[in-house]
Order: structure tokens, then C-alpha cells, then sequence
């Protein structure tokens, strides 16, 4: 596979992690629908989905921007490669153990949705999933990284990290805010209540996924 292939594969993936996000209730787009429900204001439900992109983004940056920091140390890429995927491993294997939906985001007031969306995009780990793939995609670029001045590759990397935040989160809005679309419009929250799906013992085994995968490709 070229490497115009790869950085098109990882960008699908970026894409396609940001709808997995959306579709999952976990993320809060039910929030938002309730929160519409409740007031009976259509633009709540608007509101409430720009505040969980905001905090999801945010997230997103938090856990990609330490990362742009230490490709700088470019002898160590494959090392900083293995140890992001441990981690991704690990949090899967304890969110599999532990079934408990983080208590502290029950503690978060409904008008900090943007709040809550940071919170808890951080503890379910959605931006470490992110991580390898951004870590490919930087991994693509047509430069010669050992001869690089440290100056341009954080400035290179740290553009990439930006843009995979931003079409991961427009990816995961657009997922999530037709599910909340089309339940705050024609389903409603009964249908909802009946129907719901728990997508946490995915998620964790996806995580693990993720990391083994980034193992094997960095070999």
C-alpha cells in the first residue's frame, strides 16, 4: 500500500471513529434531546449539540497535543507509538472490568453539557482512541522528520492534530445530532427509553482493538 493509501485509509478512520462516537449514547446526544424534550424549544436541542462539540473538541485536543510534543523526538517515534497503544489497551481492559459509568459526570450540572462532553470524552478515552491514528498520519508525511528543525515538525504535526480533532468532531456531530434530530422530531424520548443500547463493552473491546492494531502496524 502507497502511502497516499495509507493517509486516506487513516483519514476514513478518523471519519468513521467520529460517527462510532456520535452513534454511541455515551457521548451525550440524548442529553440533548432531552434537554429540548424538556424545555419544548427547538433550539435547545441545537444549543446542546454545539456545547457537546465544543467540550468533545476540546477533549479531542487534550489528548492529541502532548502527543505533537513528543514526535519531536523523532528517535523515539516507534517507542511513543507502542507506549500510546498500551495505554489504549489498558484503559479497554479496565473499562471492561469496571462496568460503572463515571459517577463525577452525574455531579455536572445540565447547563455544563459542554463540560460534561470534555469530562467525559476524557474518561471513556475517545481521544486516546485517536491517537494512533493521528500518530499514522503524521507517520505519512513526505519528510525527512531526522533532519527536521523541532520548530516545523511540532508546527507540521500540530496542524495535523487540529484538522484530526475537527473532522473527527464535524464526524461525530453529524452522527449524533441526526440520531437526536430524528428523536427529538418523530420518536421522542419514549421510544428511546425502549430501545436503548448500551454500546459500553463495544466501546472497551474497540479500544483494545485500536492498540493491538497499532502494535502490529508499527512493526
Amino acid at each position: 500500500m502507497s502511502e497516499v493509501e495509507t493517509a486516506t485509509a487513516l483519514w476514513w478512520a478518523v471519519v468513521v471513529s467520529g460517527i462510532y462516537h456520535g452513534l454511541n449514547p455515551g457521548m451525550g446526544w440524548p442529553l440533548a434531546v432531552s434537554s429540548a424534550l424538556m424545555e419544548q424549544k427547538q433550539g435547545n436541542l441545537y444549543h446542546a449539540l454545539i456545547a457537546l462539540a465544543v467540550g468533545h473538541f476540546i477533549a479531542m485536543l487534550a489528548i492529541l497535543l502532548p502527543f505533537t510534543m513528543l514526535i519531536t523526538l523523532v528517535q523515539w517515534q516507534r517507542e511513543i507509538q507502542l507506549f500510546a497503544a498500551g495505554l489504549i489497551i489498558c484503559l479497554g481492559i479496565y473499562l471492561l472490568i469496571n462496568r460503572r459509568h463515571p459517577r463525577f459526570l452525574a455531579r455536572v450540572p445540565p447547563s455544563r453539557l459542554g463540560l460534561w462532553s470534555f469530562l467525559a470524552a476524557m474518561a471513556h478515552g475517545a481521544g486516546l482512541m485517536l491517537v494512533p491514528i493521528y500518530l499514522g498520519i503524521c507517520g505519512t508525511l513526505d519528510t525527512n522528520v531526522g533532519h527536521a528543525a523541532a520548530d516545523e515538525l511540532i508546527s507540521g504535526n500540530l496542524g495535523i492534530a487540529l484538522l484530526v480533532a475537527i473532522v473527527h468532531t464535524a464526524s461525530m456531530m453529524l452522527s449524533g445530532g441526526v440520531l437526536a434530530i430524528g428523536v427529538y422530531h418523530w420518536l421522542g424520548l419514549k421510544f428511546l427509553s425502549r430501545t436503548w443500547f448500551n454500546l459500553d463493552v463495544v466501546w472497551a473491546l474497540s479500544l483494545i482493538v485500536v492498540g493491538i492494531l497499532a502494535i502490529v502496524l508499527t512493526h
